[in-house]
């Protein structure tokens, strides 16, 4: 019977603790005192129903009272739970606000809210705006009229530009701009001489150009940080259209050759089947003679004369034409 009713006194000290525990939970009591004492006019009612609406009144009450505390009187318990409910960060927007309002920039909730919402981190958008930062480009490229490359680095300090931080271009687009005006100032130069002497002369012309337009930063200054000497761009290029020359110079020579070569193998087809003509012709003088002897158009005095004239004309070949050939053609007749 004792161990009956200990068992039930257990149950119910546990069933207790639980409902207490359910009920603090929906009914932040402690919160609510929390916040009564920093001077924050919430009701329980509220707190329940934020848990009814899965807003954390934490998150809330805690911005409220930072806010109190700052003199930021015009954020509202409505403002702060539709914030968290469409997605933001309460306790950044609030951080930022009291920061902007300290530093004295002007900056509304409605800013503020729409910032956090783009992506963007308020908190840290305001401290940039008090303490700038700086920005280090990589080594950029930039060959001047000499054709000596040159590479530089710069330092970019930046301050952000809290009006164009919804939709405004980021830290890419600030140093893609600052290496396009560094190249084309150092590309109007004469010489590299004249850029390593007077450095100071490129951040001149790129501050000029107005190059944080459309940006969510305000460029401060470019510095300079170093300049390096490169490679000799424009004796490369040279170089490469020598050879691009040199190329093209052979490939016409080899394309004449050929053609030579041609044109030499279609003279010699033709000599040759002009030598077989003749050689056709001259099987058909025998014939021609045998056929003058029957019908007695020739006559045996006829033929030896012919004879003496081909043998004179023979002779007077061989004394026309080179020792060497004329060897060669008695060699081939021995």
């Amino acid at each position: 019977m004792f161990e009956a009713a200990a068992l039930l006194w257990i149950i119910m000290i546990v069933a207790a603790i639980v409902l207490l525990s359910i009920f603090f939970y929906y009914v932040p009591f402690v919160l609510w005192i929390n916040a009564k004492a920093s001077g924050v006019s919430i009701s329980l009612l509220q707190l329940f129903l934020m848990r009814l609406r899965k807003v954390p009144p934490p998150v809330i009450v805690n911005a409220m009272i930072e806010a109190h505390k700052a003199g930021l009187k015009n954020i509202t318990r409505d403002q702060l739970e539709a914030h968290y409910l469409a997605g933001g960060h309460v306790e950044r927007v609030v951080h930022a606000l009291v920061s902007a309002e300290k530093a004295n920039i002007d900056l509304s909730f409605q800013m503020a809210t729409a910032i956090d919402l783009a992506g963007r981190d308020v908190f840290q958008a305001v401290q940039m705006s008090v303490n700038p930062k700086v920005i280090d480009t990589p080594a950029i490229a930039a060959v001047a009229k000499n054709g000596i490359q040159l590479l530089v680095k710069a330092r970019i300090t930046v301050r952000a530009n809290i009006k164009q931080l919804v939709g405004g271009a980021g830290e890419e687009t600030v140093i893609a701009r600052v290496g396009e005006g560094i190249i084309s100032s150092i590309g109007t130069a004469e010489t590299h001489k004249e850029v390593l002497e007077n450095p100071d002369s490129i951040s001149k012309v790129v501050l000029k150009k107005g190059l944080d337009a459309g940006t969510a930063f305000e460029i401060l200054s470019i510095d300079i940080a170093d300049i390096d000497i490169g490679k000799n761009i424009g004796a490369e290029l040279q170089m490469d259209q020598a050879q691009a020359d040199k190329n093209i110079a052979q490939a016409k020579a080899e394309e004449r050759r050929a053609m030579a070569v041609a044109l030499e193998q279609e003279m010699k087809a033709k000599a040759q089947e002009a030598r077989a003509k003749v050689i056709e012709a001259e099987a058909e003088v025998p014939k021609a003679m045998a056929e003058a002897f029957r019908n007695g158009n020739m006559g045996i005095m006829d033929y030896y004369r012919m004879k003496n004239v081909q043998a004179d004309t023979d002779m007077r070949e061989s004394i026309a034409k080179p020792a060497g050939k004329t060897q060669d053609k008695t060699i081939n007749k021995g």
